[in-house]
């Protein structure tokens, strides 16, 4: 059984990525989706409570077999000069059950632009909103939000994809956000 944690919009912050790699260490994924903004802040975000990229760095490079990424708005090579795994790529893709996985932050595609299919997913980030849609043309749209700066008032938190099913968990309530069978 293949299990998925997807994550977005770390921005450097230690503690909410510490606190998240905790809560899923018990579903242990056998992969991790980092949807970008990874460890800058960006100029448009204030500077996060626990804002230590060395140290996010120090938390994912043990997990670097196991991390499939891409670049957010926020990511630079600098950035790559800390992590030991990938994270320039503008896009990436996953074949899941047939079905296309499109990776992206979500400032430089849109499903559109990607010839995805019914049943496709295209999975971003950026806008730190959580959500889960279907599109005009069949496409899941997923957003697992942010585990830093959620926007709206909304919760912090992130993804999880197992058994055909995707979940967006709460990172302080760990409570159920929305949830989809893909």
């Amino acid at each position: 059984m293949l299990t998925l944690a997807i994550i977005s919009d770390i921005h450097g912050c230690f503690p909410s990525l510490q606190k998240t790699l905790q809560q899923l260490e018990v579903v242990q994924p056998d992969y991790y989706l980092l949807l970008g903004d990874i460890l800058n802040h960006g100029p448009r975000n204030p500077v996060p409570e626990g804002y230590a990229p060395p140290k996010v760095a120090d938390l994912l490079n043990p997990l670097r077999e196991r991390i499939i990424a891409v670049r957010g708005n926020c990511d630079s090579e600098v950035d790559q000069m800390l992590l030991q795994f990938p994270c320039l790529a503008p896009h990436n893709q996953l074949i899941l059950n047939r079905r296309r996985w499109f990776m992206t932050h979500g400032h430089l595609y849109e499903s559109t632009d990607l010839s995805l299919t019914a049943g496709d997913v295209l999975l971003s980030g950026h806008t730190h909103i959580a959500g889960i849609e279907e599109d005009e043309h069949g496409v899941h749209r997923i957003n697992p939000g942010s585990i830093t700066f959620p926007r709206n008032g909304a919760e912090a938190s992130y993804a999880i994809y197992q058994q055909s099913e995707l979940q967006i968990i709460g990172l302080n309530s760990q409570e159920l956000i929305t949830k989809a069978s893909l």
